[in-house]
């Protein structure tokens, strides 16, 4: 490698040191041509990912101002040099674009007129994910040699980068799918339920109201309590639809929160005992992601417990100062067979709190009977 390549492998290393702290597509991609402008010298940069269809799904600029973006319309088409850097095999560079037969010199009103340039695709495998397109080098008429090997060494980075990116958007599409199954779920299993016991003791009472008026007392009763159980549980699913605020809360504060709201809902002792003091639980967590995990097993046993369970007491530990988090929620209900397929198919969840809990590379203990309550206990990794 040349002794000259050594400051810019530096630069490149931060750029992609940089880039593995950022989770979000557009947060990687801004980074990512942000940093190629800087190590090619730049005035102009840009990342583009085609959409398959003829246009861009997102296409990135350094060097211009908002006002400039803006006046020049929407986003560009995969026409001219923009698509052939994705049809390209490799990179590309002239002194003067406007001299290559497959530049067509259609400019939107505001754009800049450029002439140096270096374009480098971004590959997966043998598919073109991307392109990066640098143009008017400073201090010298066109980008050099040394320039295409420094943004072809980035483009390999970016294209691991991306990918990852795009797969962390995909579990978080994922997670908030289930999330959404789980809710459905709910209110078929409990909320629907309570609502057809309630008309059918509803239609009980109006038969036996003229033959059997004590009857149809006992009946109007039965209304009333399914009446205030339902309404009961839809305040909790309205509740936890709202999303807990790690970053300000962090996980015991939304614990405490949640445990709160259950609380009220269904009017059972349930108590909190964490020890948090002197090490935050989100050390070495990106975007909060494995605190919103753990908080979800919680929530989850924790529905769990107080709709089928049937208990008068419920408590959370939480620890979080050693190298492992751990959680435990423990009830004195009714209990029941963990190894009962229905119950952990149909009811309590059982499976995703295992493959959250997998995710994160911990464990997921599950003890219980029937008659003898129930504990589940999670450890995971801080960091």
């Amino acid at each position: 490698m040349p002794e000259s390549l050594n400051p810019a492998l530096r630069a490149v290393s931060d750029a992609v040191l940089a880039v593995a702290s950022q989770l979000s597509v557009d947060e990687v991609l801004q980074r990512l041509v942000d940093s190629a402008r800087e190590l090619a010298s730049a005035r102009f940069a840009a990342l583009g990912i085609p959409d398959g269809t003829g246009g861009f799904r997102r296409f990135l600029v350094a060097g211009m101002s908002d006002e400039l973006i803006a006046a020049m319309g929407p986003l560009p088409r995969t026409h001219g040099m923009l698509g052939a850097m994705l049809e390209a095999p490799g990179a590309y560079r002239t002194t003067d674009i406007h001299d290559d037969p497959r530049f067509r010199g259609w400019w939107p009103r505001r754009h800049p007129n450029m002439r140096s340039f270096l374009g480098v695709p971004i590959r997966v495998r043998d598919e073109v994910i991307g392109a990066f397109y640098l143009t008017e080098k400073e201090g010298a008429p066109e980008f050099g040699e040394l320039d295409q090997e420094l943004i072809e060494l980035l483009a390999a980075h970016a294209s691991i980068a991306i990918t990852n990116a795009r797969l962390y958007e995909r579990s978080r599409e994922l997670s908030i799918l289930s999330e959404r199954n789980r809710l459905a779920l709910e209110l078929h299993d409990v909320v629907s339920q309570k609502l057809f016991s309630l008309n059918l003791s509803a239609d009980a009472a109006a038969t036996l109201l003229s033959r059997d008026p004590a009857a149809a007392g006992a009946q109007l009763e039965r209304v009333r309590e399914l009446a205030r159980e339902s309404l009961a549980e839809l305040r909790s699913l309205i509740m936890g639809l709202r999303p807990a605020d790690l970053r300000q809360d962090g996980l015991e504060g939304a614990l405490r929160k949640e445990i709160e709201m259950l609380r009220r809902v269904h009017g059972i002792e349930l108590e909190l005992d964490a020890n948090c003091a002197g090490s935050p639980t989100g050390e070495g967590d990106q975007d909060g992601h494995r605190e919103l995990q753990v908080l979800r097993i919680a929530d989850e046993a924790l529905h769990n417990a107080v709709r089928h369970a049937a208990p008068s007491r419920v408590v959370v530990r939480l620890d979080a100062t050693g190298d492992m988090l751990k959680l435990e929620v423990t009830d004195d209900g009714i209990g029941f067979d963990p190894a009962d397929p229905e119950l952990r198919s149909r009811h309590l969840g059982l499976t995703s709190m295992e493959e959250r809990a997998r995710e994160l590379g911990g464990t997921l203990e599950l003890r219980s009977r029937p008659g003898s309550g129930t504990t589940i206990t999670l450890e995971v990794p801080r960091a």
